[in-house]
């Protein structure tokens, strides 16, 4: 499906990618502590209405 060389520069690509997105984080980290404290409970917000909507339909499916 793919060559040998599209392979090779997708595992080159992907390596590089996540090198260069660990070091972006560590740079920004002193920024996130500032400006996304309490993100954690917009997610949890987020994941109990996932949650609540698949109760719902499992509910009203019967």
């Amino acid at each position: 499906m793919f060559s040998q060389g599209q392979l090779i520069f997708a595992v080159c690509f992907l390596i590089s990618f996540i090198i260069v997105m660990i070091f972006a984080y560590r740079k920004d980290l002193a920024l996130h502590k500032i400006f996304y404290k309490g993100n954690y409970k917009v997610l949890l917000v987020f994941l109990l209405f996932i949650a609540l909507l698949f109760l719902i339909k499992f509910f009203f499916k019967r």
